[in-house]
């Protein structure tokens, strides 16, 4: 929601603790921009899904998110990557459907040449920042 919403003011609502139990989760908010350079639209459909990209400076954020009907979404990363960069993603993991917390956390090199195949559980998203 972070990458989704334009907000200035963002903030991190809930138990310190929380956030130092899941630190590679909060590392990873803490670096999302609070405003962008430019905003390109994925995908979507009003009341379904909604998938966006946003660019600070040479960082690209995506982030899809949808209602409580399971989908998936294929990213085309030709449509806002120029060269090969490192990705950082965060996804629904094989049991978020029962259990919120459950996700998946994958680093590697991607090209623009590339298309994610991404998976959203009921009330499900996906985050990766570009870099």
């Amino acid at each position: 929601m972070y990458t989704i919403f334009e907000a200035p003011l963002q903030m991190l609502a809930d138990s310190p603790t929380h956030y130092m139990q899941n630190q590679e989760c909060t590392t990873f908010i803490a670096a999302v921009p609070t405003t962008f350079d430019e905003t390109i639209p994925l995908a979507g459909e009003m009341g379904e899904y909604v998938a966006i990209a946003r660019r600070k400076g040479n960082t690209w954020y995506v982030a899809a998110m949808n209602n409580w009907t399971a989908c998936d979404l294929t990213i085309d990363l030709s449509l806002f990557l120029k060269g090969e960069m490192n990705m950082d993603c965060f996804a629904d993991g094989m049991n978020a459907q029962r259990e919120a917390t459950d996700y998946k956390h994958v680093s590697r090199k991607v090209s623009p040449t590339e298309k994610l195949n991404i998976h959203l559980a009921p009330g499900g998203g996906w985050t990766a920042r570009f870099f």
